[in-house]
């Protein structure tokens, strides 16, 4: 597989990381408070996460996962609480915590009328990418999520796995030290599914890139997450690794003898039946399934 080389001008010096920040923190949030209107979105939200690891942000529908990721990209203002990106201040730092990222959000991000090629080249000049390195750098992206047989074809003969994929090389060719990802199987099949999962390990292994995921999946998030913070409602109501919150479930008064995470997650989150603030709202739901559907 080809490697994707972090730049040197994106990463932080050591010496320019927050000195009370702890050692190998890739993301620090604590106490974010996020209010649309009279309503908490995100209630005081507190996790860490460290470099190199991958963390699952799950929840149900409504629970506060985009929200808190649009913080953390720097889409939405952070009014109350701290982020902080490999100890770079997401309030004060905003271009320089956006060098390190690389984002691949659940709404389709890659334009059907360009070719692949096309699509990462656009993404290598909005991240300000010199000239001379777009080339090898685009080259490199498609290289590594198996995309280079292909990259010259327009994005609407591509399958919904294929689409998936060409959006992590748009969000790779940047070299971020931070992927995050929201939904990023989504409407795709077993097969597909298992096909993103497995670029995004390899890379992993080649870079020691920190991933941040949300996902409804709860295999993914057994298989595939160092560590899991589940929310509802806009707080944090379980963390630790999946075999930790699984474990813990076992041991609690009339817990199943051999939990799945999907029982972890029904513990904490309810059932959602009847549950009149579950679900998120109209557009949420709206742009869920045009995504699925436009992948499947």
């Amino acid at each position: 597989m080809t490697r994707i080389h972090h730049g040197p001008s994106p990463a932080p010096s050591p010496s320019s990381s927050s000195p009370s920040s702890p050692a190998g923190a890739a993301i620090e949030c604590t106490g974010l408070v996020y209010r649309f209107g009279e309503t908490r979105a995100v209630d005081g939200v507190d996790f860490t996460v460290a470099a190199g690891e991958v963390f699952g942000l799950l929840g149900p529908n409504g629970a506060g996962k985009t929200t808190t990721l649009r913080a953390l990209t720097t889409l939405l203002p952070v009014p109350q609480g701290m982020l902080r990106v490999f100890g770079h201040d997401v309030a004060r730092e905003r271009m320089r915590v956006r060098r390190l990222l690389g984002y691949v959000p659940q709404q389709l991000s890659a334009d059907s009328a360009l070719t692949g090629r096309e699509n990462v080249t656009l993404f290598a000049k909005v991240y300000d990418i010199p000239r001379r390195d777009r080339r090898p750098r685009v080259d490199r992206a498609l290289a590594a999520v198996g995309l280079v047989d292909t990259a010259d074809r327009l994005v609407a003969t591509y399958s919904g796995g294929m689409v998936r994929r060409l959006e992590l090389a748009q969000a790779l060719v940047s070299a971020p030290r931070l992927l995050i990802l929201d939904e990023p199987t989504i409407g795709l099949d077993p097969i597909a599914r298992t096909g993103v999962w497995d670029r995004l390990t390899e890379i992993r292994r080649a870079t020691g890139m920190t991933v941040l995921v949300t996902t409804h999946s709860m295999d993914e998030a057994d298989r595939y997450c160092d560590h899991i913070a589940l929310m509802h409602l806009g707080r944090i109501r379980a963390l630790g690794t999946p075999a930790q919150l699984k474990e813990e479930l076992r041991t609690t008064a009339g817990g199943p003898r051999e939990p799945t995470l999907e029982d972890v997650f029904r513990h904490h989150a309810g059932s959602g039946l009847g549950n009149d603030d579950a679900g998120g709202g109209f557009r949420d739901v709206r742009s869920t399934r045009r995504t699925a559907s436009r992948l499947g």
